[in-house]
């Protein structure tokens, strides 16, 4: 039944009799609302009684079905040619019975490609010499050993099958036997763990290049358990670095640490003040904090400490002066005022210049489930307007225009506004709406993207790990799986063999830091596009 309202002239309607409108058109919604979560819940009884299930829903196709049509397709990255191969053995095989007055016609080739594995023992046989002054002099080990029983391509081989195959410690130790090396569990997890602190100082450094160098960075978070206990995983980076770090908890403040890098620092200044004060901290509180002399706290603990001695305790204005004094300190020391933060709308990356990603915004109406056919069309219409959207979006990033951009901006009211039969696609196109300075950026700032697909396919390796092996087991396990699967994301963005990358960094060593092609690569990029 649809609820009818009597024709009132404008003459008539009194500010009562306007306030009484108001509340029954909330009441009708609030009414229509209920029938549809009743219908909703419905379907779930049926589905517990064992009837038609709820629907799964593919992944949604924003993205690649408003590319450019006539747009070519991006080509592959082509694979090696056979003829390119490096020969190592030559066999040379002539016919059987070969009649007498034969003439030799050359040589038809056949190439096999194969693997030599097999152990590899090397004694080294240091000489020691006693001089005329009784010292004894004794020859030095090659620096790849690192003093280890163990040559520097097992220990490639073991850290690029675990972090990059995601083949667990149990298997390697048996394959490991299988082809005669004498080797321990300890022994293989302090090959996987120990002595890596120049790959994690490799790791912290691309953050503070990236963040330095970068525009903008997309973010994610997901779940990674540690010690038989939930945690989490948050991911920076863009198209050229990736950057984890595990933690047991997330909110805007371990975001803020993280931001920070390698030393969490907390600092009050102007820029702390003014983020306070967004956060609704009392003036009182603030003037607290403006009247200290000790500006810089190094640890959590001292700044805690500081907190109740000024008697800041309550849970909100404790989380409010840390999260300003952690911002602080992230302004001074890094000067991030430029950088775009594009996520996914978790409340804890809305810091900065924060910008949403377009797919989950759309896909908070594609997983609406239609009660009837109406609905269904309603749904189908205004993602199809939004497709339309996000099109003119992607195509202004290539040829932004001040015109055009009133343009969008419009159109994203028309959509946001409008009013169809389904309340609870209503509601989600009025929560939408509110979101229109992050979901629109990109008018503001053409350089940042539309989604956070990178964060969400590099992140997908902890989803991974996670079936296969559940989770890490020791501290220095855990900053292992963060720093690695950091070195393997950022080489594969950079175009870099994964495996060439531990064994140069476990031999010659000649390659440069992946932190430094950081560097030069966004420097290249900014300097092109004029950032």
């Amino acid at each position: 039944m649809i609820l009818k309202l009597p024709e009132i002239p404008d003459s008539e309607q009194t500010p009562l009799i306007k306030g009484l409108l108001s509340i029954i058109e909330q009441l009708a919604d609030q009414n229509q609302k209920l029938k549809e979560e009743v219908s909703i819940l419905k379907d779930d009884i049926r589905v517990l009684k064992g009837e038609k299930k709820r629907p799964k829903f593919k992944a949604s196709k924003l993205d690649q079905k408003t590319n450019d049509e006539t747009k070519k397709k991006s080509k592959k990255k082509q694979r090696a040619n056979k003829k390119e191969l490096t020969i190592h053995v030559e066999a040379i095989i002539k016919p059987d019975n070969i009649p007498q007055g034969s003439r030799f016609k050359g040589y038809q080739d056949f190439t096999v490609q194969d693997l030599v594995i097999k152990p590899k023992n090397t004694r080294y046989r240091l000489e020691r010499w006693l001089t005329p002054e009784g010292k004894i002099l004794t020859g030095t080990l090659p620096d790849s050993l690192e003093h280890r029983h163990y040559g520097p391509n097992i220990v490639t081989y073991l850290l690029y099958q675990h972090h990059h195959c995601q083949v667990t410690q149990p298997l390697l130790l048996e394959q490991l036997r299988e082809w005669g090396i004498i080797i321990s569990s300890g022994q293989l997890d302090r090959l996987l763990t120990t002595n890596k602190e120049r790959f994690h100082k490799e790791k912290d450094d691309l953050l503070e290049v990236g963040l330095a160098q970068s525009s903008y960075v997309t973010v994610d978070d997901s779940g990674a358990r540690h010690k038989g206990k939930n945690g989490y995983v948050t991911h920076i980076g863009n198209d050229f670095f990736a950057w984890f770090s595990s933690t047991a908890k997330k909110s805007r403040a371990n975001f803020l640490s993280l931001l920070q890098g390698k030393k969490t620092v907390y600092f009050l200044c102007e820029d702390a003040f003014e983020y306070m004060l967004t956060r609704k901290l009392p003036a009182l509180q603030i003037e607290k904090l403006k009247a200290l002399t000790e500006l810089e706290y190094s640890d959590e603990d001292s700044w805690q400490e500081l907190l109740e001695s000024i008697d800041i305790t309550s849970i909100h204005h404790v989380r409010s002066a840390t999260e300003g004094a952690l911002m602080g300190a992230l302004l001074k020391d890094n000067n991030l005022d430029h950088l775009a933060i594009i996520s996914d709308g978790a409340g804890q990356f809305n810091i900065l210049q924060h910008g949403l990603c377009w797919v989950h915004a759309e896909r908070l109406i594609h997983t609406m489930i239609p009660l009837n056919e109406k609905h269904r069309e309603d749904i189908k219409t205004v993602r199809g307007k939004i497709w339309e959207l996000y099109k003119g979006l992607k195509q202004y990033k290539l040829s932004p225009e001040k015109q055009e951009a009133k343009r969008l901006s419009e159109q994203f009211d028309n959509i946001f506004s409008q009013k169809t039969s389904y309340e609870i696609l209503n509601q989600c196109l009025r929560r939408l709406a509110k979101l229109k300075e992050k979901l629109l950026l990109v008018l503001k700032r053409p350089d940042v993207p539309l989604h956070t697909n990178g964060s969400e396919s590099d992140i997908r390796d902890y989803v991974k790990k996670r079936k296969v092996s559940g989770g890490t087991r020791s501290d220095l396990g855990q900053k292992c799986r963060d720093t690695f699967i950091s070195l393997k994301k950022t080489c594969r963005k950079l175009n870099i063999s994964f495996w060439e990358y531990l064994s140069d960094r476990h031999n010659e060593q000649k390659m440069p830091l992946l932190s430094e092609i950081v560097k030069i690569r966004l420097t290249s990029l900014n300097t092109a596009t004029g950032l």
